[in-house]
């Protein structure tokens, strides 16, 4: 394909209802942050777009649950995430917000042009309304046992335990979040998208990188697992999805007798990235319509995962349905980041908040960087530990870059008082040309690497340059040949400060803060992404300056107080989310009739992740309990383990078999259960009072 007159990049908009943690940035912002620095080095016109998603039915639950009003709750996390993006370095042109009265505008002139235009059907369905609150409820405004794990607390879009994706009515028990009665089923009108009239352009569109019968982009540049998830849906029907909701925070539909009513935040949202380009154009004197409308422009998505549907199907058949913008011709959607073992979870604290760590650790952005970078998980899941930190820290950063950097302005001072030597009357030999063709290859790997959205690959070969360095000097020992062979001296030093001048453009996209200090250090001007930019300054008899250590290692002590808080803080959230209940009646409990019972055996449940099958031995008869406790305890650890019982608990059926009673658990911070076994002997039938 030609090359793009220009490039128009977003991020995902994060939602203004919490600080950002690592796996955000992970997933998303540093990916496209390192795609649009090495593009502007390159010399692109470049739009690199974000903002606060500010809308939705989990800015109103924050605020419900903070006592506050949704405006002050996104005005709030708005400040916050702004400002912790800027001191992370990731470098948006425009961080803007969809609360805005541009994005209202912005918005509900897209849904009218797309009303007009036939786009979206008018549906009546049942929907949950509490009565006592006298409204209907949002899928988050809904609780429940999930069907499939029987967690109690799940939501009405997707249970958070086992990761399902549901609707309200699939929930068994539902309860309102706002009342906490049970809600009552009431008619309701919404504006659909009928995605199913959509499948045949957008499954070419995904699958073959073809836009009316010609080719928009290459789709072997496609993620495997973004095409894999896009094609499950395609392939599995496309259905109409609702793009209103019965709210009263977030963008009007602009009809008349649509009152109460709002865009579904999965419509506003993207819409979001029109928004805050046309703001950024306004601002500084472009064309916003050049970035949307123009076939000539590369529009990327960074995101998630979770975000993929949203980006790859839905939104382009809202822009194709209105007609006038340009389709993505890539979404680089990485996979999850996980934390010391688990999923990171804001609910249960379990997260490394990066407005906490620019705290803990200030002026070490870089640092945090690479480490994200190095483990990003761009084909699959991974996983950040503190550990892993110090070492990748100390071991690469510290020891390999900060080491080569050193000794180059170290040695230039000691024997040249800092000015570049003169390496005239040198032939070089094979460690002199071996060592910068390998820091050149490096850097050229480098660039097409990142290119190809291959960021931890580009990152190690950034690091190359240094090794490369590194190596150099461990064969050659200039310090062993001043006295002996100056010239030859002069000629190594001369090579290594252009590798360094090497590495201040190859590490900007991803340590922009250790990069400005080497070019300082250097005494040039950030280069365009060229291998000879900087040997235009980089010439005998340049003056350099000084460059203090570029990385102080981690200790053990930082590591272990960062584990502590990690446990702390997800141990106090666990408390507060689960406080003990209302008192009840003495005469209530005696109606629970708590056994000891003995497990005689344990198999799994077909066709399920979590749930086995027991049979228990209550003293009296042998009963059968489905038990959620897969992932916790494998079927042979359990026979012959005496257990806690609920005995009176009403028989239900489970995956087609009847559950007669209920093993009780104890669980931990962390999610982790644990069957509470009795101190001393008791016996199958023994009671628990």
């Amino acid at each position: 394909m030609n090359e793009p007159a220009r490039y128009l990049l977003t991020a995902a908009l994060p939602y203004a209802n919490g600080p950002l943690h690592i796996g955000h940035i992970a997933g998303a912002y540093l990916p496209a942050d390192i795609y649009a620095r090495y593009l502007r080095a390159r010399g692109k016109d470049v739009a690199f777009i974000s903002g606060s998603d500010e809308h939705g039915a989990a800015i109103t639950l924050r605020a419900r649950k903070d006592g506050k009003t949704p405006r002050e709750i996104v005005d709030a996390y708005h400040a916050l995430m702004r400002d912790t993006f800027r001191d992370f370095g990731i470098s948006f042109d425009i961080y803007h917000r969809t609360s805005s009265p541009e994005h209202y505008r912005t918005s509900q002139d897209i849904f009218l042009r797309l009303l007009e235009k036939g786009a979206f059907t008018t549906e009546t369905s049942q929907q949950y309304f509490d009565e006592e609150a006298g409204q209907f409820l949002a899928d988050r405004y809904i609780t429940g046992e999930c069907p499939k794990c029987h967690n109690e607390k799940a939501y009405g879009d997707q249970c958070e335990k086992c990761g399902s994706s549901l609707s309200p009515l699939e929930l068994i028990n539902p309860k309102s979040t706002l009342s906490g009665n049970t809600p009552v089923l009431r008619e309701t009108s919404h504006w659909y998208l009928p995605m199913e009239h959509h499948s045949n352009w957008i499954g070419d569109y995904i699958s073959k990188g073809a836009l009316d019968g010609k080719s928009h982009h290459d789709p072997r540049q496609w993620k495997a697992h973004v095409l894999g998830q896009c094609m499950s849906w395609i392939d599995g029907g496309l259905h109409a999805r609702a793009m209103t909701r019965d709210l009263d925070w977030g963008v009007p539909v602009p009809v008349e007798g649509a009152g109460g009513k709002v865009l579904y935040v999965w419509l506003d949202a993207p819409i979001g990235y029109i928004t805050n380009t046309k703001v950024w154009a306004d601002q500084n004197g472009k064309n916003w319509e050049d970035y949307w409308k123009r076939d000539d422009t590369h529009l990327v998505h960074f995101i998630g995962k979770d975000n993929i549907v949203f980006h790859c199907i839905i939104f382009p058949i809202i822009l194709r349905e209105h007609g006038d913008f340009v389709l993505p011709v890539n979404v680089p959607a990485n996979e999850f980041m996980n934390l010391e073992g688990e999923k990171i979870s804001t609910s249960r604290n379990w997260a490394v908040w990066l407005h906490e760590y620019l705290l803990d650790f200030p002026g070490r952005q870089d640092e945090m960087r690479y480490v994200l970078c190095s483990i990003m998980p761009e084909q699959k899941d991974s996983e950040f530990t503190w550990s892993d930190f110090r070492e990748r820290v100390n071991n690469e950063l510290a020891d390999i870059l900060g080491n080569f950097v050193n000794r180059v302005f170290v040695l230039t001072h000691k024997y040249y008082e800092g000015t570049i030597p003169s390496s005239d009357g040198y032939e070089q030999g094979d460690a002199d040309r071996r060592a910068m063709a390998e820091a050149l290859a490096a850097f050229e790997a480098c660039g097409l690497k990142i290119g190809q959205y291959r960021f931890r690959e580009a990152l190690a070969e950034a690091m190359n340059i240094a090794r490369a360095g590194n190596k150099y000097l461990t064969e050659t020992e200039p310090w062993k040949l001043q006295k002996t062979d100056p010239i030859r001296t002069a000629a190594i030093l001369f090579q290594c400060v252009r590798m360094t001048g090497l590495l201040a453009t190859a590490l900007e996209p991803f340590l922009p803060y250790t990069a400005a200090r080497l070019r300082e250090g250097l005494g040039t001007e950030q280069r365009n992404w060229d291998a000879s930019a900087h040997d235009l300054v980089l010439r005998p008899g340049h003056k350099i300056g000084h460059v203090p250590i570029l990385f102080e290692k981690i200790t053990e002590e930082q590591i272990a107080t960062q584990v502590e808080k990690l446990h702390r803080s997800n141990e106090s959230a666990v408390r507060a989310a689960n406080p003990i209940r209302e008192a009840i009646a003495f005469e209530d409990f005696q109606k629970l009739d708590l056994r000891v019972v003995r497990v005689v055996s344990a198999e799994p449940v077909p066709k399920t992740r979590k749930l086995l099958k027991l049979v228990v031995d209550t003293g009296v008869d042998q009963r059968t309990v489905i038990s959620g406790i897969a992932e916790h305890y494998t079927p042979e650890e359990l026979p012959g383990k005496h257990v806690l019982y609920l005995a009176n608990l009403a028989p239900r059926e489970i995956k087609g078999i009847t559950s007669q009673g209920m093993i009780l658990m104890g669980e931990n911070a962390s999610g982790r259960l644990a069957a509470l076994v009795p101190e001393r002997p008791l016996g199958p039938g023994d009671e628990v009072r």
